[in-house]
């Protein structure tokens, strides 16, 4: 059933998508949600326009299809991301009780990556509904499996990962925002609840790109070290590469 469940789980993520360039539009202005089309940021107080279709603006010639104007390619980027992703962890966890969280985990990282690099915010009215969401998610996964266990795993991940990551600001606030501790508490829990052993993958795997990636910078990009670098994505980038790829790293890593 893998393969079925990994196509209508990616239909769905592009779907998901439309929504969350909606959600990253709208969150950080504060504004309601209400259905707009796809890619449409002009459109955003328009109270008559309705939702499109997933790549549609973009294939039209890249164009709004409710008041032409041209539409970022962030917009379709988006979509496909949050396709690609869901069909990928639908083939990691197959037809598992646990992959409606690992959606709304997988939605999550995708928002809060992309608003945090364009406004170097992680909003908190995205944060709280996904913890909010997760923990009945994964609890219930847990009964569905008859193991408890991962969900005292999932909880020790999270309290793990967000005093690790806590400790980090309160010794350099500047370099990681409460917004990012936030968030961590997201990833070890998700990650938590195959292993503690991935907690310790996922993060070491973010903070590794954003040193990679922050030296990159200032070799080559003008920047400095008291330049701010957004970190969430890092983060995002850490946890999806542990839950995607995590027991084969960690197979590697054990055989060297």
């Amino acid at each position: 059933m893998t393969p079925t469940v990994a196509v209508v789980c990616g239909v769905i993520g592009l779907y998901v998508g439309l929504y969350l360039n909606l959600v990253i539009d709208r969150v950080p202005q504060k504004k309601p949600m209400r259905p707009v089309r796809a890619g449409c940021r002009n459109c955003l107080d328009d109270a008559d326009a309705s939702p499109g279709l997933p790549l549609l603006p973009w294939v039209l010639r890249g164009r709004c299809l409710t008041c032409g104007a041209r539409v970022s390619l962030r917009y379709p980027l988006v979509e496909l991301a949050t396709a690609v992703l869901y069909a990928a962890v639908a083939v990691r966890l197959g037809a598992n009780a646990a992959l409606p969280a690992f959606l709304v985990f997988f939605a999550c990282l995708v928002a809060i990556s992309v608003i945090d690099i364009e406004l170097q915010i992680i909003p908190n009215r995205i944060i709280y509904p996904t913890i909010a969401l997760s923990l009945p998610l994964l609890a219930l996964a847990a009964v569905a499996e008859g193991d408890v266990r991962r969900m005292e795993t999932a909880l020790a991940g999270a309290a793990i990962a967000f005093a690790i990551l806590l400790v980090v600001h309160l010794i350099s606030p500047a370099s990681m925002g409460f917004g990012d501790v936030r968030l961590s508490f997201i990833l070890g829990l998700f990650l938590g609840w195959f292993d503690l052993s991935q907690v310790a993958i996922g993060l070491f795997v973010g903070f590794a790109l954003g040193a990679i990636v922050g030296v990159g910078l200032m070799l080559f990009g003008g920047r400095t070290r008291k330049d701010s670098v957004s970190f969430g994505p890092f983060l995002a980038a850490g946890a999806a590469v542990a839950v995607l790829f995590g027991d084969p790293i960690l197979h590697w890593w054990l055989r060297t």
